[in-house]
């Protein structure tokens, strides 16, 4: 799989992998986020002798055994024979006294649930060895909270690690990098649907159309991607049940604390907090509160944040019997197509608009720097009626509200200034607008307006 994307990463790896003295590494995410792949693609890149380890669910003399082999093919060694992992690690670093070594555990909590105190034994091993070794140590793992811990005061780890990444989901620009020759247009639909996991991206067939794609990866009975979420699921959570009853939910669009909890048929208050909790340690689901009222309970909301999960459980979970027993043509006709163009990718489009104004303040292009951005949240004393905007920065100067519209047809003014006259009517705090169109304007004439095309998002 060709390698893309992954700049800010690459080059903190380089900057600590071309230190002198011992370093210490941690990259953890969720699966199938592009961990290996990353360290695999600094070995390319990197001039130093590599030791690259994936460990196993199985016992420790096995373990043990095969990193050996690793070591002895690394080191054009004869057949190495140890007694346990600790001694292994041990030769390991005392190798890197003479040479650089990069020496990687991945998937490093199976090995830690199969060998007591590994965390312990580590910390030893790196504390004998920190004045005179070389080695630049990195340890990656795909279960969030179990590397997450290692970063915890109480854990024998703690301090030891000099480069911490938790490796993101790409954003969109670096996900259309998979899949460059669709349009504009469909790279916003292909995101909407498979989001920003690499894995995900490189099933892409850039032959297929859009529909073509969806039906062959995820809308058809035994998809390459129909069984990936739910068996993501189920190696993190001991419950399915209520997961799948809040994950159906919050696909519906309901975000409320008190609507999930009517809404999703889980038993309790003090249940629905904890499957949140976790699903949020998973990365899949994000709380979000307004950036004009951050600590107001009421107007938080819970929405998933990773775009394959979203599309599952709105089409396929809904309605896998019925796609169980339908052509696939028929199905996507029935339940996928219109909602997902008028509702579905215009919901993901306003997304793209936040992470263009984010990668756009991260180039310092846009002035005054924005220090906030997320939604807004109103309540209209006269209508008594409440709502929110999707797309809201906050600057030195004040806020700046912005339109994402995935219409077929371009912005014409008269849209723009009525959406402004709808702002002032309900007396929001606004200093600027801003519009992000994916067919373009009629016209860009109305002053104190951001004007924003699709080409833009992809330059």
């Amino acid at each position: 799989m060709k390698f893309y994307g992954r700049e800010e990463q690459l080059k903190k790896l380089h900057r600590e992998i071309t230190m002198e003295s011992m370093r210490v590494m941690m990259i953890y995410g969720r699966r199938r986020i592009g961990k290996s792949e990353l360290i695999k693609q600094v070995i390319r890149q990197e001039n130093i002798k590599s030791i690259y380890y994936e460990c196993k669910q199985t016992s420790e003399k096995n373990n043990t055994e095969s990193l050996s082999q690793v070591v002895s093919e690394s080191f054009l060694l004869p057949k190495l024979a140890f007694s346990g992992i600790e001694e292994l690690i041990d030769y390991i670093f005392n190798i890197s006294e003479k040479e650089n070594i990069l020496f990687i555990l991945d998937e490093y909590p199976f090995l830690k649930a199969e060998i007591k105190g590994l965390d312990s034994i580590l910390q030893s091993i790196i504390d004998r060895h920190k004045n005179t070794a070389h080695i630049k140590f990195v340890l990656l793992g795909s279960y969030v909270e179990t590397m997450k811990n290692l970063l915890d005061h109480s854990n024998p780890l703690f301090g030891r690690i000099d480069l911490t990444i938790n490796l993101q989901p790409m954003d969109y620009y670096e996900s259309a990098m998979f899949y460059n020759s669709f349009s504009n247009e469909d790279k916003v639909r292909l995101y909407a649907v498979f989001g920003g996991i690499p894995y995900y991206n490189s099933l892409i067939n850039e032959r297929l159309s859009i529909r073509e794609n969806i039906i062959d990866l995820i809308a058809s009975p035994d998809a390459r991607l129909s069984y990936e979420i739910p068996m993501y699921l189920k190696a993190e959570m001991s419950k399915m049940t209520n997961a799948n009853e809040v994950f159906e939910t919050l696909a519906k669009g309901f975000s409320r604390y008190n609507d999930l909890l009517t809404k999703s048929h889980v038993s309790s208050g003090p249940t629905l907090a904890d499957i949140l909790e976790k699903l949020i340690k998973m990365e899949v689901v994000k709380k979000i509160s307004p950036i004009n009222d951050e600590n107001n309970r009421k107007k938080t909301g819970y929405y998933i944040s990773d775009n394959l999960s979203l599309f599952y459980y709105r089409y396929i979970f809904r309605y896998s019997s019925q796609m169980n027993i339908m052509d696939p043509d028929v199905f996507f006709d029935r339940y996928i197509r219109d909602d997902f163009e008028s509702y579905y990718v215009p919901l993901q489009f306003e997304v793209i608009g936040r992470q263009y104004l984010i990668r756009q303040n991260k180039k310092g292009n846009i002035s005054p720097l924005i220090e906030k951005i997320g939604k807004y949240y109103y309540d209209d004393p006269v209508t008594r009626t409440n709502g929110e905007f999707d797309i809201v920065t906050l600057d030195e100067n004040g806020y700046i509200f912005y339109e994402a519209k995935f219409k077929s047809s371009s912005l014409s003014t008269s849209a723009i200034l009525n959406e402004i006259e709808q702002v002032k009517a309900s007396g929001l705090d606004c200093y600027r607008y801003g519009f992000i169109s994916r067919s373009g304007f009629t016209e860009k004439s109305i002053p104190n307006v951001k004007y924003i095309e699709l080409a833009d998002l992809y330059q």
